[in-house]
């Protein structure tokens, strides 16, 4: 007899998930004749029926989404085999109706997990009257809204669907044009919409969704007045989705303003390992240091391409020069370039034409680029969790990467910032031949913990190190 617990649930009409999680070494599935001997889920669609392990991977196909048929066959085309976790969980409640908050990493189909059942939405009811947009998707920033626009464009390759972006950087005629036209999708970052906002150029009687994408960048980036701002104008009965990289802090007073009782879905919060990327950790001993061991790194037999992150927009420009004088196909990205410029280096990159990108944080989310096997951070992030998705631009859709960190006498501070958000320790990486002569520095704290000295800590003491102290053996010295 086998003893097992099963959590059932239907996600919408012809579609249901069962969690079954068993307390014997082996559960037998009589229904299939599968067995197993790990956790499962059961997924049940009409008469068909799927089995598989949730510990060694999902091998759900997204025909038992429910999913409209051009749908599917645009996932297909799109080289999607199974979808991702936080495609399983956001897709059926999305299907649902249901306002949702998520948090999943960078480069697990986030996108496709809400433009999908957009899609399947949009299909199926009633086109109101007007010209304004039914979908709208707030974006912090030009790239991660042209991202998204690629993403709307490739799902709907067999379904009549009018998308367009509206971001900064762009000029407005052909905007204004657009907004006079009914759309199915508006992708926009929140200054450029308000702009129109204000000229009475944007309809939202008939937004069905309100999708705010990255939504933690974009409070970071000061938009949370915008949002707010566009919010109040769409209509009270929206279904409202918010993704973010995490879920704490402004994000949870924004979401309790906008969203109705929303299911929230946590795949992964911003400090994920990122387990498909190889992380090394390069000390550096000064800035021509650090450009040898850059150059090793170029000259790995599997980089297909690569981006190199700075600090500065003057250090990238200056990087991207020097490595074009070495022979390198490459370019730079920062924000001081016109957006027609930046389309521009972003298609060439995509094309392939440029194998080496050297960027700021610009670029760190929204570039999405398969072929992108290498990240370097020639100049470590001043935030930690901007290093989380600095590497996560490589290792993406199911491949694997590899995420160089140089340090150089400057970055130290930095490093153990990222540790301790990470909650992890990194082992230096040392290459032959350029192995580094200074020393590791130690960081030593001199607060003792708890009110308490360490007997073996040395402190420090108006300048001078105090040895420590020698336990007493509870016996006072005669006066």
């Amino acid at each position: 007899m086998y003893l097992f617990f099963a959590f059932f649930r239907i996600v919408r009409p012809g579609l249901s998930i069962m969690w079954v999680i068993e307390h014997d070494a082996l559960l037998t599935c009589f229904m299939t004749g599968w067995r197993c001997n790990s956790q499962l889920l059961i997924v049940a669609m009409g008469h068909q029926s799927a089995i598989f392990n949730c510990h060694r991977g999902f091998s759900l196909s997204f025909d038992l989404l429910g999913l409209h048929p051009k749908l599917l066959k645009s996932v297909e085309d799109s080289g999607f085999t199974e979808p991702s976790e936080i495609q399983l969980q956001a897709i059926p409640l999305i299907l649902e109706g249901k306002d949702v908050m998520a948090s999943a990493p960078t480069g697990t189909g986030k996108t496709a997990a809400f433009v999908l059942p957009a899609l399947q939405n949009l299909s199926e009811k009633e086109i109101k009257p007007g010209h304004g947009p039914r979908v709208l998707v707030l974006t912090p920033t030009r790239e991660l809204a042209k991202q998204v626009s690629d993403n709307i464009y490739s799902l709907t390759k067999y379904m009549r669907m009018r998308s367009t972006t509206i971001v900064g950087g762009m000029p407005y005629p052909p905007q204004m044009k657009m907004l006079r036209q009914p759309l199915d999708f508006l992708v926009a970052t929140p200054g450029r919409l308000i702009d129109h906002m204000d000229a009475g150029r944007v309809d939202f009687s008939r937004i069905e969704m309100l999708i705010l994408d990255e939504a933690d960048r974009m409070l970071d980036m000061g938009f949370v007045d915008e949002v707010m701002r566009i919010a109040k104008q769409t209509p009270k009965d929206r279904q409202t989705l918010l993704f973010s990289a995490t879920l704490e802090g402004q994000i949870e007073k924004v979401a309790r303003a906008l969203l109705k009782e929303p299911a929230r879905i946590q795949i992964a919060g911003v400090k994920i390992k990122h387990d498909a990327i190889t992380q090394h950790m390069l000390q550096a001993d000064d800035f021509r240091h650090k450009r040898n061991l850059l150059n090793h790194v170029l000259e790995a037999e599997d980089l297909q391409q690569a981006i190199i992150f700075t600090s500065t927009k003057k250090g990238a420009d200056s990087l991207a020069e020097r490595l074009k004088d070495d022979g390198h196909a490459c370019a730079a990205l920062h924000g001081d370039m016109r957006q027609s410029m930046r389309r521009r280096v972003i298609e060439q990159m995509q094309r392939q034409r440029i194998k080496i990108l050297v960027a700021t944080d610009v670029a760190a989310r929204g570039i999405d680029i398969r072929t992108l096997s290498h990240v370097v951070n020639f100049d470590l992030p001043m935030q930690a969790e901007d290093y989380v998705h600095r590497i996560g631009r490589t290792g993406r859709g199911g491949s694997t990467g590899n995420a160089y960190s140089l340090i150089g006498p400057q970055d130290w501070p930095l490093l153990y910032r990222i540790q301790k958000f990470l909650d992890t320790r990194y082992e230096l990486t040392e290459i032959p031949g350029l192995e580094p002569q200074q020393p590791k520095p130690r960081f030593e704290s001199n607060k003792p913990k708890n009110g308490r000295r360490n007997p073996n800590v040395r402190y420090k003491r108006r300048g001078k190190s105090v040895p420590p102290r020698k336990p007493s053996d509870g016996k006072r010295k005669a006066a």
